[in-house]
């Protein structure tokens, strides 16, 4: 789910979380290269490296000189909670208010 009024460099790092989170990186994993990633995505390079650093200092990618850039350890951990948070503190309350007005309840979801 794209947004455009986001930095392009924040949509990449969506991308890239979305990818640990689902399994295709563990922690421990070796990341495409910046050059790689720009060219799956179109992207430009520099761009990419300002997506990769964020994620470096946060502590979800370590990078070995010479070898390449990381998931690191417990990466998937962190990054699942603060995800998790993030949706129970930003995307869950107007889904939430939604289905109020529409009388859906929980339950309903089950058959969805």
């Amino acid at each position: 789910m794209a947004d455009d009024s986001k930095p392009v460099y924040l949509r990449l790092r969506e991308i890239i979380a979305a990818s640990i989170l689902d399994g295709e990186f563990a922690d421990g994993d070796l990341l495409p290269s910046v050059r790689a990633f720009a060219s799956a995505q179109g992207a430009n390079p520099l761009t990419v490296a300002k997506a990769y650093q964020s994620f470096q200092d946060d502590g979800i990618v370590i990078v070995k000189r010479g070898v390449g850039m990381f998931v690191a350890d417990g990466a998937t951990r962190r990054l699942r909670q603060a995800e998790r948070e993030r949706f129970l503190e930003t995307v869950w309350p107007p889904v939430a208010a939604q289905m109020r007005r529409l009388g859906i309840r929980i339950d309903d979801l089950a058959s969805v």
